[in-house]
């Protein structure tokens, strides 16, 4: 029988081996980059879109899953919106069908100082903890990895937060993209001796994409390393060109948060799997634009004027969720045999990470102990319950 004995197995040019052998025992070690489990951001892909497709609101996820836009200072209100990546492209040949949008609008006032554009993406503590990247050491790294599209050419900036113990600020820039041209941007960033992640669902660390912000938040800072936060020097001064042009745009999908030095090809999730993972931070309960009388639930009647149902979540949630409703007319039916009635609201009582409880007073001809049934009333209403960072 033949036999090959070797210390280790190196690509030819490659820095690092791609296999030791441990002599001892004959075991090995495998660099694999291509590990399952390895993007630490959720819905990268920009798949899952809960809320809506399109959305105009001022602050926080309005329409892409785990992605939230912010805002201050400007003229008219910028749009979000989940679109697609256009066929023939890349990164459409590489699996991508989705994308961030940001539409501005027309910023008649200028780049004002304190104005600002972005997008937003916030970790538990936990998950950077429990990630395997040794932070404190500024020989371990992690590596962000996008796809990235302007209407404008301009370079753009990023910043990090880690936020738990003394606060710190990691900021670099896209370099120059050119107008409605795809771009990935790769970014391989050390860990730090100040850096502390607190092992709990609160908020670790965020990256901030820039479209622009005001000289009010930038200046003279240390970019491409880690450096005390200060939250009038985030980034470098910001060009403003995209920011001045009326309804400029920006995209971005593929992003990947990994432990390791190399970005890695995307990991690819399926829509089930990253749907999960949206619901521990956000979960649609009920919304009449898929069914204007979608059934909720069954309960009973607590009291002679009181009915509730107790919904549970299908993943357990980040923490006891708040309840957001419609309000209106005839936006939820409670219903039993001789009785119905149409309500404007419900309230929540009680929310845990596994369940909550959804109760109505004042319903007339409730009988106590009598079975309802809970359903909404039209196509505007929706019950959404929200744990996000």
């Amino acid at each position: 029988m033949s036999e090959i004995k070797v210390n280790s197995i190196k690509g030819v040019g490659a820095s690092a081996a791609a296999i030791t052998v441990n002599n001892s025992d004959g075991t090995c070690t495998a660099n694999i980059t291509n590990k399952p489990n390895r993007n630490l951001i959720i819905n990268g892909a920009m798949q899952v879109a809960q809320r809506g497709t399109a959305a105009t609101q001022s602050e926080d996820c309005a329409t892409v899953d785990r992605f939230a836009f912010n805002k201050s200072g400007t003229n008219e209100t910028p749009t979000q919106a989940q679109v697609d990546v256009a066929s023939g492209t890349t990164p459409y040949t590489l699996g991508f069908r989705k994308a961030f949008q940001i539409t501005n609008g027309n910023q008649t006032g200028g780049a004002g100082t304190n104005d600002f554009i972005r997008m937003r993406y916030a970790f538990e503590a936990q998950d950077i903890a429990n990630s395997g990247w040794n932070y404190t050491s500024s020989s371990s790294f992690i590596t962000l990895s996008f796809w990235v599209k302007s209407s404008v050419a301009q370079s753009f900036h990023v910043n990090m937060r880690a936020r738990d113990g003394s606060d710190n600020n990691y900021t670099f820039e896209t370099g120059s993209l050119s107008a409605d041209t795809w771009t990935k941007i790769t970014k391989t960033i050390s860990g730090n001796s100040n850096l502390t992640f607190d092992n709990n669902t609160d908020e670790g660390l965020y990256i901030h994409f820039h479209m622009f912000r005001g000289t009010g938040s930038t200046g003279t800072v240390s970019q491409n390393q880690w450096v005390s936060y200060d939250s009038t020097l985030l980034t470098t001064d910001q060009t403003s060109t995209w920011y001045t042009t009326n309804d400029a745009t920006f995209e971005l999908t593929g992003v990947q948060l990994e432990v390791g030095s190399v970005a890695t090809d995307f990991e690819h999730r399926s829509f089930g799997q990253e749907l999960a993972l949206c619901q521990r931070y956000f979960y649609v309960y009920a919304d009449g634009r898929a069914n204007s009388n979608e059934y909720i639930g069954n309960g009973f009647a607590w009291s002679a004027s009181q009915v509730e149902i107790v919904p549970r979540w299908p993943v357990e949630m980040r923490t006891g969720p708040s309840l957001v409703l419609s309000s209106g007319t005839n936006y939820y039916l409670w219903r039993s045999a001789g009785n119905e009635q149409y309500v404007s609201d419900v309230q929540s009582t009680g929310p845990t990470i596994r369940s909550s409880v959804l109760y109505k007073t004042g319903v007339s001809g409730a009988v106590a102990n009598g079975a309802y049934r809970f359903m909404l009333g039209n196509a505007s209403a929706y019950l959404h319950f929200n744990a996000e960072l």
